[in-house]
């Protein structure tokens, strides 16, 4: 018994890695484009991270000059100077130490910011393959209530001719096809505007593509894995970090200076016993401090971004459990309408050996015996509807986590 639980819980495992695997796949279903631009931003925001944790590193001035004077006699003096030249903070008071920090956590934010992104467009794209294959099967649907409307006024006529029938009743048959008719021109616009989006994110063919299954995630790893939850998270330790980075900002910052010089001397200063050196040092150190009026309220604007920062983690993780609860919920409704129409599939079923064994016997007619065979076979249409429906509602907490489409 031990054992087949084991394997129960294998195959189930596998399943879930093999669903998850097939909708990895699907992450390759943007364009070539779009792809393109998303790894743009990626190598981008990078780059801009690598630039912000040096951005406390101080340039190496060079400089050269060439001055010309002539106020010395009739005699033009040129000098010129090459001199290299480096001011560079050591200490911020921790300035520097968070700074790479608050570099380090920006990058992290807004890579996941990207990914979420990437996900949602990727959701689009997959939201319209589900979207295509229900309006599909509700064409399919709507084709057989026509072929049921057109059955109806032809028995209606067929009653009103007889006079045992009044007008109103055929007249409202007629109606019934012509809104059925139009529904289905509808259905076949609705169509070609879903291919139309379906091409801006993907130059993949949509019926060449296998829809993936997906399943009904947990509520901690919807939690764990939430992409707008984590960027939150790595948005509120960007904030801290940057509340330690305005507090050194008014602190004291002792720095280095070097100075490399090689120029030429004036020669009006050399003379007999000249110590003038053309190639020469200058070098020190420095400590300072700003006194700024304006301190104290940007002290203050930091913590409360800091506050506000942590804040919005907390309304985030309601907004989470909420989402994840009327998913959870929608399925549970979506679950009972497939129960229903499980249950009148059977009950149609019945009615139609009922209706063929009345044929037989020639108290119906072989037109009745297709409406009972069209009114089943519409059931099992909406039950796999109401099962696309469900992979919509899923694909709304797929979309929202790493590691999944």
């Amino acid at each position: 018994m031990k054992g087949l639980n084991v394997l129960k819980k294998y195959f189930i495992l596998c399943s879930f890695l093999a669903s998850v695997l097939h909708a990895d796949a699907l992450g390759e279903i943007l364009s070539e484009n779009k792809t393109l631009l998303f790894d743009y931003q990626f190598e981008s925001n990078d780059l801009q991270s690598d630039k912000l944790s040096k951005s406390w590193v101080n340039p190496v001035r060079l400089r050269y000059s060439k001055n010309y004077t002539t106020q010395f006699g009739d005699k033009t003096i040129g000098v010129g100077t090459f001199s290299v030249r480096i001011d560079q903070p050591i200490f911020r008071s921790g300035g520097i130490y968070y700074a790479i920090k608050y570099s380090q956590a920006l990058r992290h934010a807004n890579h996941s910011d990207i990914v979420l992104q990437k996900r949602k467009l990727i959701g689009d794209a997959v939201r319209i393959l589900f979207h295509l294959k229900k309006t599909k099967l509700e064409q399919e649907k709507m084709r057989l209530l026509i072929q049921n409307d057109t059955i109806d006024i032809h028995q209606k006529k067929e009653s009103y001719d007889a006079g045992l029938l009044d007008s109103s009743f055929l007249d409202q048959a007629i109606l019934k096809k012509s809104q059925d008719e139009a529904s289905l021109l509808e259905m076949h616009l609705k169509l070609l505007e879903l291919k139309q989006q379906f091409s801006l994110l993907s130059d993949k063919r949509p019926e060449e593509l296998k829809l993936p299954k997906l399943k009904l995630i947990s509520k901690e790893h919807y939690r764990e894995e939430n992409l707008n939850l984590k960027t939150d998270r790595l948005r509120a330790k960007v904030a801290v970090y940057n509340e330690k980075i305005t507090w050194a900002k008014y602190l004291p910052t002792v720095s280095l200076q070097g100075e490399y010089i090689n120029g030429d001397i004036n020669p009006l200063f050399i003379g007999p016993g000249s110590t003038l050196r053309k190639e020469y040092y200058n070098y020190g150190f420095s400590i300072s401090m700003p006194i700024d009026v304006n301190a104290f309220a940007d002290i203050e604007e930091s913590k409360v971004e800091k506050l506000r920062a942590a804040t919005q983690v907390l309304d985030r993780k309601e907004t989470v459990d909420e989402e994840y609860q009327w998913i959870f919920n929608s399925l549970h409704i979506l679950d009972k309408k497939i129960a229903l129409a499980k249950k009148d599939e059977m009950v149609y079923k019945n009615l139609l050996k009922v209706t063929k064994n009345l044929v037989h016997a020639g108290e119906k007619t072989p037109l009745d015996a297709t409406i009972m065979h069209n009114s089943l076979t519409i059931r099992k249409l909406d039950q796999q509807i109401y099962k696309i429906d469900k992979q919509l509602h899923l694909l709304k907490l797929y979309v929202r986590v790493e590691n999944v489409l």
